[in-house]
């Protein structure tokens, strides 16, 4: 089963939330409906940025490798990567994530 990596931005003061899911859509319509602690009081939240996992493990690992960081631009970098990959019309992957998934098949 596929897992993700994904990073939210509030529209109310422009922070950062960075979690895990099974299911993008989902998630982040529990984040703006309130249904999690954290992000309830900061919606409504944009997905900004996600990275595909082929298990939860992999996913829960870059999410801890990112907020250990405790970097706003280092986030940023990885927003503004991502999307100028889709402006250029090409699925962005990072580094990790391909090192990560390396030699399996993707599903899809």
């Amino acid at each position: 089963m596929v897992h993700f990596l994904y990073i939210l931005k509030s529209e109310k003061d422009g922070t950062y939330y960075v979690g895990h899911t099974q299911d993008l859509a989902d998630r982040l319509e529990r984040h703006n409906q309130g249904r999690a602690k954290y992000t309830k009081s900061k919606r409504p939240w944009n997905l900004v940025y996600f990275e595909k996992y082929l298990d939860k493990s992999s996913a829960m690992t870059r999410e801890q490798d990112i907020k250990k960081r405790k970097s706003k631009q280092f986030i940023d970098s990885l927003v503004r990567t991502s999307r100028r990959s889709r402006r250029e019309g090409r699925e962005f992957e990072s580094r990790r994530s391909r090192q990560l998934n390396q030699g399996v098949s993707r599903i899809g």
